[in-house]
């Protein structure tokens, strides 16, 4: 698992754990929540700083529609009846792989 993805992962466990943490000091009578919103600002900066370092220097993650995690290739986890001989489409259906008719006479439209 590639660092960047941790740190994504680790993003909610350590908002809880500040959470948790002005909590206790809220009960102590040290910090209260209304002077707190300084330290969750913090947090996310440091978090997104981390992301950044990642990025520098690992480079950008592979996706599962690019091709899977760390090059392995896609399983069509989308696709259920990829891998049993089924016949993927290669277009789209919003997107026509022919233009129309009209098209073809330099696109001038209209009634002929």
């Amino acid at each position: 698992m590639s660092r960047y993805i941790l740190i994504r992962r680790l993003r909610g466990p350590a908002f809880l754990l500040l959470v948790g943490v002005i909590a206790l000091l809220a009960q102590a009578n040290i910090l209260s929540w209304g002077r707190s919103w300084p330290l969750f600002l913090i947090l996310a900066g440091l978090l997104l700083l981390a992301e950044r370092a990642v990025l520098a220097s690992e480079g950008y993650p592979s996706w599962p529609w690019q091709g899977g995690w760390q090059g392995e290739p896609y399983s069509g986890a989308m696709n259920p009846t990829a891998g049993q001989g089924a016949q993927q489409a290669t277009g789209t259906a919003m997107v026509p792989s022919q233009p129309p008719h009209e098209w073809e006479n330099g696109g001038e439209g209209g009634q002929s």
